[in-house]
């Protein structure tokens, strides 16, 4: 199941969250490796764009539950179909 999720962090200082950004780096790329993420793309300013390949919700759960714990953002996830 193909995912399209996009992230606004919340509004910090860039200084606050340099560190909190290198973890989540080290974290997709993890992800790439599994091949739960087919593509990453960071936003212009702030956030990420991410197509996951899960197999359930329940996974897509578990991932968003990993990356709000990295770094708190809110999300627009949207279902995507192949052709």
């Amino acid at each position: 199941m193909l995912f399209l999720a996009i992230s606004t962090p919340h509004p910090s200082r860039p200084e606050d969250v340099k560190d909190a950004r290198a973890k989540f780096r080290v974290w997709i790329d993890s992800l790439k490796l599994k091949k739960k993420v087919v593509c990453f793309y960071p936003r212009v300013g702030r956030g990420s764009v991410v197509i996951f390949d899960v197999i359930s919700n329940d996974e897509l759960h578990d991932i968003m539950t990993q990356w709000l714990n990295i770094v708190p953002v809110s999300f627009d996830i949207y279902p995507l179909t192949t052709t």
